[in-house]
């Protein structure tokens, strides 16, 4: 999540022909438009009211550094940074990543910008369920680990993203992080799991998809 009320500190300028892309440059790909972790993510906030319409709520543009996208809490807008963003699963993750924002944006009321503790639970969630921290990610950061080092790489990647969005010391944010961590970890919704890859969330969304004719036979 970036802090899009000052969007224009995290985006390059652009001319007018460049100033908003279609969405046909990247999320209209076939491959993300199959993605089971965006697919379950946009039927969860269709059907929390929430109904997400491609040309509307999503937008390419160049961003500065090396920011790969954000949630607009404003505009309820999801950025993609095209020009950070070179390969189809880095886009994907990029994707789910900032939907999982928008999802709690639509059923919490997250209080993004006065309340830090709902932007590190939200940031814990995003880096738990988008597949950010999955073994092969964390292999190809050479980062490696055993013991718990799942929840470690969502503690870091939460407590970087606090840190780059908003004027705090690390100890204070490491606090923060602490405090909701647990119930924040271990908050699955919508996926009812952590899905570590493609096979889990495509299991999490047949799931989600037949939750009601479960309930209909209790």
């Amino acid at each position: 999540m970036l802090p899009f009320s000052n969007r224009g500190q995290h985006l390059s300028q652009w001319s007018s022909l460049n100033k908003k892309r279609t969405m046909d440059t990247i999320y209209s790909r076939r491959e993300t438009r199959r993605s089971p972790y965006a697919q379950l993510l946009l039927s969860a906030m269709n059907s929390s009211g929430c109904k997400v319409f491609k040309d509307r709520h999503f937008s390419c543009e160049d961003c500065d550094g090396t920011v790969s996208g954000g949630f607009d809490a404003a505009s309820s807008q999801i950025v993609l940074c095209q020009n950070n963003i070179h390969q189809q699963a880095h886009m994907n993750r990029v994707v789910t990543h900032e939907l999982i924002h928008a999802f709690d944006h639509c059923r919490a009321h997250v209080d993004w910008f006065s309340n830090l503790r709902h932007l590190a639970c939200s940031e814990i969630r995003a880096a738990n369920l988008s597949g950010d921290c999955a073994f092969k990610n964390e292999a190809a950061r050479f980062n490696f680990g055993l013991q718990k080092h799942h929840q470690e790489c969502v503690r870091g990647r939460a407590l970087r993203s606090i840190l780059a969005v908003r004027s705090i010391g690390r100890e204070e944010a490491e606090k923060i992080v602490d405090e909701v961590f647990d119930t924040c970890f271990n908050d699955h919704t919508p996926f009812g799991r952590i899905p570590h890859d493609n096979k889990d969330a495509k299991f999490a969304f047949r799931d989600y998809e037949n939750r009601d004719r479960y309930y209909a036979n209790i």
